[in-house]
């Protein structure tokens, strides 16, 4: 009952505010939570006001619009992010950020520390886990259905179904297939089109 009324009296604004937000209905986070712990410092203290998605208030997302993300996904939700996307991160579906974590998409430049070097854009694929205290460093990409270890730095990149930690991040083992049934999430609001097949596959 409570998960009911938490949802009728606080759901709404929380899809209303945010409009990237797509996660189970129930179970996930309770939306009072949402409110008051996250869109009240991003929309009313200004604490990353420009993000579409919920933040905690102890993390930043620096360039918001240069980051594209699929569903189950949102970046600096945990405690203590940062996201510098300032040369763009792609984020696929289904990832999970511990906190602390830190994704940095270009460096200072060395001569002009007020200017930023130009790169490619940092790539994560679905189904990753990335641990607590972790970095990822400027244009790497990391593949579908992995996990990197808590306090690794990531430094190049990391294949698709792999569990990698340390610093350097290296690939210790293969990791089994992603076994989640995602298809069977009924979700807070209607999942874009875009996203079904996804949910449907375990890749």
């Amino acid at each position: 009952m409570f998960k009911k009324l938490d949802f009728l009296f606080f759901g709404w604004i929380v899809n209303f505010f945010y409009p990237e937000y797509y996660r189970p209905k129930y179970g996930y986070q309770r939306y009072y939570i949402l409110v008051f712990h996250y869109l009240i410092p991003q929309k009313l203290f200004r604490l990353n006001p420009k993000v579409k998605w919920p933040v905690h208030y102890t993390s930043k997302v620096l360039a918001p619009n240069n980051i594209t993300k699929g569903i189950l996904c949102d970046p600096g939700d945990n405690l203590n992010n940062y996201i510098q996307a300032n040369n763009g991160i792609i984020f696929g579906s289904n990832i999970e950020l511990g906190p602390g974590v830190n994704i940095i998409s270009s460096n200072h430049k060395n001569d002009n520390l007020r200017e930023h070097t130009k790169g490619k854009p940092i790539t994560i694929g679905n189904n990753v886990w990335i641990g607590g205290n972790s970095t990822i460093l400027p244009e790497v990409s990391i593949g579908n259905n992995v996990v990197i270890g808590a306090n690794s730095l990531v430094n190049k990149d990391i294949p698709s179904n792999s569990v990698a930690v340390g610093n350097p991040c290296v690939v210790i083992k293969q990791k089994e297939n992603y076994a989640e049934d995602l298809s069977k999430i009924i979700f807070n609001k209607k999942v874009p089109a875009k996203f079904l097949e996804f949910l449907q596959s375990r890749v």
